[in-house]
């Protein structure tokens, strides 16, 4: 993606974005060049986060939200991943149901025309991105499918428990004007399901050995900064390595909805800061997730924020840390 680090948060009637850019660090080549403010397609005005359309077609499209004609103010007034078709594009997912346990997801993204899309735009080393994530949002899995030549993807995936799923596609089209777009779809584990509630508050995620403290603030309708230090045995880490591209991803989704939210990041250095600039929609609690890589592994660590305070404080509004894990546990990163 042209963006890395990603904030995915879940002022008023969602118009305005999350920030807006696949959220990153730094990006990285060359490195010190600060990532662009927006991600192809996605306005931080005139847009909701990963800015969605209304229908696969030119209909849908201008029968969504009551905006007749208007395909463009459509999207702007639905967040993104919300809808499985936006902007004439759809997420066709073959694997509706997995696990739990390791399985396979298989899926394409089809035209207007039901045709099978072979052409995109490379953003921060990939042509897409796929995320998938537990309902209520204990599991979060940042993968890397591998698309095939009649435009079919495939990716492995390991799920632990049973219950509601969401799966994220976030692309842009190799089309001349096509713009970036954010799909999503339910996906179900079946068996007994029992939801978990969300971590005790907390500033900090620890993670496979490494702390993540967490501090700034997420404002509704405003722009706040969030800024992600690392450490580890009590040291700062100032050698973090390249993920997709940049120093550290952040996805934000919002509790309730599950709505996909970009945020786009600030210049900086390999640690132990990484800082985004993010503005929430409205009020309400948003879960956070920081990719970062550190001596060839990359580690998750997740965060539950109250919009509207600190982001670090212990207590409501609150930031709740959770223990994150590595690319092989609940919560990480398969690749």
């Amino acid at each position: 993606m042209n963006t890395g680090l990603k904030i995915t948060a879940f002022a008023a009637a969602l118009t305005t974005v999350f920030g807006t850019a696949y959220g990153v660090g730094k990006g990285v080549g060359p490195m010190g060049t600060p990532e662009r403010a927006e991600h192809p397609g996605h306005s931080a005005q005139a847009s909701a986060p990963g800015a969605s359309g209304a229908g696969a077609g030119a209909d849908a499209d201008a029968d969504a939200d009551g905006h007749g004609g208007h395909p463009e103010a459509a999207r702007a007034s639905a967040p993104g991943g919300l809808q499985v078709s936006d902007a004439g594009y759809t997420l066709s997912l073959d694997t509706r149901q997995v696990g739990p346990g390791p399985a396979e997801i298989r899926f394409s993204i089809k035209d207007r025309d039901g045709r099978k899309v072979t052409a995109y735009k490379t953003e921060h080393g990939k042509e897409l991105h796929f995320i998938v994530a537990s309902r209520d949002l204990t599991v979060y899995r940042h993968l890397h499918p591998v698309r095939e030549a009649d435009g079919t993807w495939s990716t492995p995936v390991d799920l632990p428990a049973a219950g509601g799923y969401k799966a994220f596609a976030d692309f842009t089209p190799a089309a001349d004007g096509a713009k970036g777009v954010t799909l999503g779809a339910d996906l179900a584990v079946p068996g007994t399901y029992a939801p978990a509630p969300m971590p005790p508050a907390t500033g900090t995620a620890e993670v496979d050995g490494y702390d993540v403290t967490l501090g700034g603030t997420l404002d509704p309708g405003k722009a706040g900064e969030l800024r992600l230090t690392v450490g580890k045995d009590g040291r700062p880490v100032t050698n973090l390595e390249p993920y997709l591209g940049a120093y550290g991803h952040l996805v934000a989704l919002r509790d309730g909805d599950l709505a996909y939210l970009h945020v786009h990041p600030n210049a900086g250095g390999p640690g132990p800061e990484v800082s985004f600039t993010a503005t929430a929609p409205n009020a309400g609690t948003y879960r956070l997730f920081l990719d970062f890589q550190h001596e060839g592994k990359v580690r998750t660590a997740a965060f539950t924020v109250q919009a509207g305070g600190p982001a670090g404080a212990p207590s409501a509004p609150a930031a709740t840390g959770s223990t994150g894990s590595t690319a092989d546990e609940p919560g990480g990163h398969s690749h």
